[in-house]
């Protein structure tokens, strides 16, 4: 029988060999998507390994931080002065570490040899490539020393990543209040961490939350291709067995031979698959599914994925092949009778009602941590997921029974009858496609809700530009107190001699502001005069030399209210000004690279002790960070899903034409027009595509809905225009699938296709 199994799936013909080539190739891509998406999994967690050694000094991970950690305080033989911050250039995150070895023993962190001295820094390629190709102004100014190695990929998170490591002296770092002393390098994955000790990198509930949403709503879609395609002239093949059954094969040996036919594509697929996903490699390094790009060398798949691949998918197909073949089975007249199948029963829908409720059984239940999150929100989304294609057939029964009674023409009423008849080979068509609207109707309610309710209010490019040096710490009740004298005129004129810059505006300390009623934009002061040369952070009133103002200017817009166009005078002279502490200094720029970056380059090498400065573009930027990474994990789950639907869309349509050729000719023959022929394919294949498609959208808000109330307590908002224009660009693709089998169908109705095989 395996040997009968090879001879029809490899030399029975033309068509079998046109079937045995497409089931193939959809195959082949189902394998390289799937192969590719596993992939991108484990480079993912391999890429946020490498953020370990970033962590270090915080507590619980493994970087034994010593007891009196901070200044002044005690380590044991050889510790290692350590001091990271985030510095930044055109909107690009800089990692630099300060790092100063107190004797020959101190640890040396991954990725270099030995740590730089006093004078050297160390620096990953692309910021010594950056470093080589700007003016030292800009950047390489901030950074005391030369250039005396580069960091290996053991210490980087991804091929683009920003990071510096500068040597000093013990005795410079001992006076920083934010310098720590550690004994080892943190080696704790920010994967398997949480809370403070992991801020740098995706901590494990982030992890969590990326592998379930990338499994749950890219692996399924790609599964459907998979089944999709193994399900190709399904009817054919069905009349075929039915006839070796007539002459006396048993329903084992139909089996067997089915299972062999679609073994045979499905390992031909596979090994196709394999060496398209060799190709697809490369692309797949851009993607991220955080905020870096991958090394290649960490698209790599472990030997379950590929046993599980290798082996999984001609199983499956097998199965697949062996539930098409269940009529057969019961009866070798079954088939030949056309017969027509039971209709889908209303028990299909149990599972996505069951999902909604699961999800929203955890309205006011949400687990406390976030491994109980994930056990309890990934079900839901599953049963969702799934419920929507289970309930599809019979969602497209009823529309379909619904076109037939409304029916003015004989397009309409064909086609109504067929779906009515088989819904589920109509449903099965859409099935990818109707899929993809589901998880992005939920993608998109999800992000739009977080957005709305954590995003941060836009600025004019004035501010977002802004160059903000901060100099400041938090004494009860929350007040900001300036920790740095006024800087001397030297440094202000230098300033303000970078060309593109508008204005410079000392915020001082507000000794009075502990002594009364504390207000959001409450405890700073600043010069009149410095505050008229950047009126959109508000001026004085006509006359005053001294205003009362923000303690910091970076929440413009944020905080306290609207920002006040006049700020209240204070009598106080500018003398008596100068000698308060500085908590900020602001600079405006005209915007230009060389004025933002010149600018922070002078305050940076005035102040090296303190935090870098940045940007308010900036800083909203990294406060946004979260929202920014959602964000891009949906467009990613968007940008596989849709492709995916469009090609499991395109072999249905093409196995349906195939499997109706003999009925279509015998049309034709009767004397239908072609014209009412493609009409009822488009009918059919449009019919179940929007039935289900209103459903499967209106699942995936109302999912997305219980989700936000359950786990953040937010509600879900009107989706933007992007939102309607990426559904109908999706369906009008379809109905663009759809059209280009047209012609197809016009070669398959000819008169030598009605007769019987």
């Amino acid at each position: 029988m395996i040997r009968l199994g090879l001879r029809l799936a490899l030399g029975a013909g033309r068509d079998a060999v046109v079937r045995l080539v497409i089931i193939a190739a959809a195959v082949a891509l189902g394998t390289g998507l799937l192969l590719g998406t596993l992939a991108a999994l484990n480079a993912t967690g391999t890429q946020n390994d490498r953020n370990a050694w970033l962590n270090t000094g915080r507590s619980g991970t493994g970087s034994a931080a010593a007891t009196g950690s901070r200044a002044g305080g005690s380590a044991a033989a050889d510790p290692l002065w350590w001091q990271i911050r985030a510095d930044g250039f055109q909107g690009r995150l800089i990692g630099r570490i300060d790092t100063a070895a107190t004797g020959p023993h101190s640890p040396v962190p991954p990725g270099m040899s030995r740590l730089p001295g006093p004078g050297q820094y160390v620096a990953s390629p692309a910021m010594a490539a950056l470093i080589r190709s700007v003016p030292a102004a800009e950047l390489a100014d901030r950074y005391p020393g030369h250039l005396v190695g580069t960091l290996g990929k053991a210490a980087l998170p991804g091929p683009d990543s920003l990071i510096i490591v500068i040597g000093h002296h013990p005795d410079e770092l001992a006076g920083r209040s934010d310098a720590v002393k550690v004994d080892a390098i943190a080696t704790l994955s920010p994967g398997r961490c949480d809370g403070p000790s992991c801020e740098i990198g995706t901590d494990h509930n982030g992890m969590n939350l990326i592998l379930s949403v990338v499994a749950a709503a890219m692996i399924f879609p790609v599964l459907v291709l998979v089944a999709t395609a193994t399900r190709l002239s399904a009817t054919r093949r069905e009349q075929r067995f039915a006839a070796m059954r007539l002459v006396g094969a048993t329903p084992r040996q139909i089996s067997l031979i089915s299972a062999v036919e679609s073994t045979v594509a499905a390992t031909t697929g596979v090994a196709a698959g394999f060496g398209l996903y060799a190709l697809l490699r490369p692309l797949l390094a851009h993607v991220t599914f955080t905020t870096s790009p991958f090394f290649l060398s960490d698209l790599s798949l472990t030997t379950t994925d590929v046993l599980a691949v290798a082996l999984g998918v001609p199983v499956a197909a097998a199965l697949s092949a062996r539930i098409a073949l269940r009529r057969v089975r019961i009866s070798p007249l079954g088939v030949t009778r056309q017969a027509t199948p039971r209709p889908p029963r209303a028990y299909r829908v149990v599972p996505l009602v069951a999902g909604l409720l699961e999800l929203a059984y955890f309205i006011g239940r949400r687990p406390p941590t976030s491994g109980g999150q994930v056990r309890a929100f990934l079900p839901g989304t599953l049963l969702v997921l799934g419920g929507v294609v289970l309930a599809g057939p019979w969602l497209t029964m009823a529309g379909a029974r619904l076109l037939a009674s409304r029916a003015g023409r004989p397009a309409a009423l064909v086609a109504g009858r067929r779906l009515a008849d088989d819904p589920r080979a109509g449903f099965r068509a859409v099935s990818g496609l109707v899929l993809a609207l589901c998880v992005t109707s939920g993608a998109v309610g999800v992000i739009d809700a977080m957005v709305h309710e954590r995003g941060l209010p836009s600025a004019g490019t004035t501010v977002r530009n802004t160059v903000m040096s901060d100099h400041a710490r938090y004494v009860p009740p929350g007040l900001r107190v300036g920790t740095v004298p006024t800087p001397p005129d030297g440094l202000l004129a230098e300033l303000r001699a970078v060309h593109g810059v508008g204005g410079v505006t000392l915020v001082h300390s507000d000794p009075t502001a502990g002594s009364r009623p504390q207000r959001a934009l409450d405890g700073g002061l600043a010069d009149c005069a410095q505050l008229a040369t950047m009126p959109v952070y508000g001026t004085c009133p006509t006359g005053a030399a001294v205003a009362s103002v923000a303690s910091s200017f970076d929440g413009y817009g944020l905080v306290g209210g609207p920002w006040p166009s006049t700020w209240p005078a204070v009598p106080m002279s500018r003398a008596a000004l100068r000698s308060l502490p500085v908590t900020q200094i602001a600079v405006t720029t005209d915007g230009s690279r060389s004025a933002i970056e010149r600018a922070r380059t002078v305050l940076a090498r005035a102040y090296p002790a303190d935090d870098p400065p940045y940007t308010v573009g900036e800083d909203r930027a990294r406060r946004s960070a979260e929202l920014d990474g959602y964000r891009q994990l949906a467009d990613v789950v968007i940008a596989v899903s849709f492709p995916i639907a469009g090609c499991s869309l395109a072999v249905s349509v093409a196995g349906g034409l195939s499997d109706r050729r003999r009925p279509f000719s015998l049309l034709r023959l009767t004397g239908v027009r072609l014209r009412t022929l493609r009409a009822v394919v488009l009918l059919e294949s449009t019919v179940p595509l929007l039935a289900v498609a209103v459903v499967a959208i209106a699942t995936g808000f109302l999912a997305a809905q219980l989700f936000l109330q359950a786990q953040l307590g937010y509600s879900l908002r009107p989706p933007g225009g992007e939102y309607y224009a990426m559904v109908a660009g999706g369906v009008i693709a379809a109905l663009g699938v759809i059209g280009c089998t047209m012609p197809l169908l016009a070669r398959i109705t000819g008169p030598e296709n009605a007769r019987n095989d």
